[in-house]
This record gives structure tokens, C-alpha cells and sequence, in this order.
């Protein structure tokens, strides 16, 4: 919870079929998190003593799922116009009507704290308050694809949400608003009824998710931070034909003793990207004590490791193999194992490496005892 704030409570509309974007938006991941979970989390945090989430009619079980682990919130079904389901919202919100109430968006998920404050603090001198930011591009006005004049961007504004009201200064204005005229939105409802709306400062990062194209720009908006992960592994050679290391079998006359296919190079960055993220090691996702996992292929644990990534919202940057041993000579494969990690992590040919070294005769690995492959990955996770 973030202190000093009004106490405030809060209504989340998130009724909207999200059919510009492709269907149900406030579901979808950005940044690993569904998307009401973004504003709904940024409301709790900044300390919403009360919050209703409006979503459609059917959808309980999803909302259930998105907003698993927060406290706090209550649900409310959504109507047949974004209006009516603000007015819904309201209504099980209750309480005491001179209340400050924020009227939020779920499809603006990058909201932050000091646009809730600005937005509250206004509401001391107003009977609503909205954050805006001002037109910067220029304005032209067409008709059937050529320009027809210049339209002047002097006191225009693009307005955000959340928009602040005291309960019953919306409840009356929604009372009043004539029946069947859509509304563009709970400041207009409020101006229409005589109250005065003030702009407060808006937040670039406050984009609406309108078209499906909107994501990738949300996805960039997410401050990340780089982390850097490193695994090991190593097995002893025995009786074989063949050898797989880095997904590529190569034909050799002994082969390396595992549970699994014991591929070192995918033993070690599977580790690699684990630790990368504080998520265990391929010992605790797939234990050798476990029957189903004798023999299996490595490139399942590996693409566990970038799966259990990306539903973090994280992605991959760059790994880097090395593989230690005497022989197999592994610089005829080595182009076969970068194409072949790069398909199974989705990575351009670039950000992939894999190099070989021996121990000059020193150590297991140079008394051909066996195999050892180190690894680094570098991911990037949301902050």
C-alpha cells in the first residue's frame, strides 16, 4: 500500500468484448500477467479500500483465475453499454457519497501510483478529475482520404483513465444523463450535469488496448531488468554408438551414461535458464529418481525451462554452450547444434553459441572418463 493517499475506493471495467483486439483482451498476458491484473493490482497497492472489477456475465471463472492471490476486490456483472456497466460498478460499490471513487479502465494496464494521486488530489478544488495529455501531433480533418482542412490542436487533450468522482457526484450525474444517448465517458456525464472536470497530468505509458498491434507497444512500455543465469553438467562415457550433445546425435563409439539421453549441452543451459530466473534447477522439474524421464529426449527439459520463462512474461536474449571433452570432435556439429538451439528457443542464429575446448589431457574429461558442458543464458524478465 502506498501511504498519504485519499482514502479512495474503486470501480475496473472490464465488461468489453475486446473485439478490435481479438477477443477477450482483459485475459490475455502482457508482461506474464493478465491484463486486469495490472490495474487491479496498481489500485490495491496505491490502497483502494474497496474495489469492484466489472466483467462480463459468464466470465467469473476467468476472473477468478487472472486476479488468483489478491485480496480486496468483488465482482460485478457488466452491462450492454461501457455505461451501464460503470453504473452497475457503482452500485455495488456503495458506500458513503461524499467518497473519492476512481473509474478505471482494465484495458489502460500501465498505470502507476502518481497518476492515482494526481487524479485524487484534484478532486479537492472539482467535481471531477481526469488525467490527459495534450495533442501534440498536428490535426487534420479528411473526407474520403484527402484533406479537407487543418484542425487546430490548442487546448485539445487525450483523455486516460482512471477519472475521479466523489460517489455521489457520478451516481446523481448517471442519474440524469438522458436515456438511450451514449456516453463518452464519466467526465462528460458529470460536465453534462454542471459539475466542473479538472485535467490533471496523464501518463504516456497509460495507452489503451485498443488494436491487437497495442500489445507489442505495451510489452516494450514494461520497465525489464537483465538477468544472467550459468549451469553445469557432466557424464561418464559407456558402451554406445552414438552420442547427443546440444539435440544433435552424432555417431560415435561410445555414448554418455544418464537417466535421460544425458545431453550435457541441454543439461547445462536448461540450468542455465533456470537459475537465470531463481526457478530451481532440472534436477527439481525432472527428477532422475522419476521412471517416465529414463531415456527421454533433453529438448523437453529445455523447452520447459523457456516455457515456465515466458509465462513470466520474460524472453530470452542470447545463451552461449560449451562443451568440454576430448572427443567427439564437436566443430564439424557445431553449426547443426546452433540451428538446432536456435529452433527450439525460438532465437535468432546470432544469439546462439556453441564452442568445444579440451583439458589437454588433464582431468575426467581428458582421460576420456567423460563429458562436460557449461552454460550461460542471458533472459529478461519485467521489473
Amino acid at each position: 500500500m502506498t501511504s498519504s493517499l485519499p482514502a479512495f475506493a474503486a470501480v475496473v471495467v472490464a465488461a468489453g468484448s475486446g473485439s478490435r483486439a481479438g477477443g477477450a483482451k482483459q485475459w490475455r498476458r502482457l508482461g506474464g500477467r493478465p491484463v486486469i491484473r495490472w490495474s487491479v493490482e496498481a489500485l490495491l497497492d496505491a490502497g483502494a479500500e474497496d474495489l469492484v472489477v466489472v466483467i462480463p456475465a459468464a466470465a467469473g471463472d476467468e476472473a477468478a483465475e487472472a486476479l488468483k492471490g489478491l485480496s480486496g476486490w468483488r465482482l460485478a456483472p457488466g452491462g450492454s453499454s461501457r455505461a451501464e456497466s460503470v453504473c452497475n460498478g457503482l452500485s455495488a460499490l456503495g458506500g458513503p457519497s461524499g467518497r473519492p471513487v476512481l473509474i478505471h479502465d482494465a484495458a489502460r494496464p500501465l498505470l502507476d501510483v502518481a497518476v492515482i494521486r494526481r487524479t485524487l488530489e484534484a478532486l479537492a478544488d472539482a467535481d471531477g478529475a481526469l488525467p490527459a495529455l495534450p495533442v501534440a501531433d498536428s490535426l487534420r480533418k479528411a473526407s474520403a482520404g484527402f484533406i479537407e482542412e487543418a484542425v487546430q490542436r490548442d487546448g485539445l487533450w487525450r483523455a486516460q483513465t482512471p477519472q475521479a468522482f466523489r460517489r455521489g457526484t457520478i451516481t446523481d450525474a448517471y442519474a440524469a444523463w438522458p436515456a438511450g444517448e451514449p456516453a463518452t465517458d464519466e467526465a462528460a456525464v458529470v460536465q453534462r450535469a454542471g459539475g466542473r472536470v479538472r485535467v490533471v497530468e496523464g501518463d504516456p505509458r497509460l495507452m489503451k488496448l485498443t488494436f491487437p498491434e497495442d500489445f507489442a507497444m505495451a510489452e516494450a512500455l514494461i520497465p525489464r531488468r537483465t538477468r544472467v543465469g550459468q549451469g553445469f553438467d557432466a557424464h561418464r562415457w559407456g558402451p554406445g554408438t552414438s552420442v547427443w550433445l546440444c539435440g544433435v546425435e552424432i555417431a560415435h563409439d561410445q555414448t554418455l551414461i544418464g537417466h535421460s539421453d544425458a545431453d550435457a549441452g541441454l543439461h547445462a543451459l536448461t540450468d542455465a535458464i533456470l537459475g537465470a530466473m531463481g526457478d530451481g534447477d532440472i534436477g527439481d522439474h525432472f527428477p532422475p529418481t522419476d521412471p517416465q524421464w529414463k531415456g527421454a529426449s533433453s529438448d523437453q527439459f529445455l523447452v520447459h525451462a523457456v516455457e515456465r520463462l515466458q509465462a513470466r512474461g520474460g524472453g530470452l536474449v542470447n545463451v552461449d554452450v560449451t562443451l568440454i571433452c576430448e572427443r567427439p570432435k564437436v566443430k564439424p556439429h557445431r553449426q547443426a547444434m546452433r540451428e538446432r538451439l536456435a529452433a527450439l528457443l525460438s532465437l535468432p542464429l546470432d544469439a546462439v553459441s556453441v564452442k568445444a575446448t579440451t583439458t589437454e589431457a588433464m582431468g575426467f574429461t581428458g582421460r576420456g572418463e567423460g563429458l562436460a558442458a557449461q552454460a550461460i543464458a542471458t533472459i529478461d524478465l519485467p521489473a
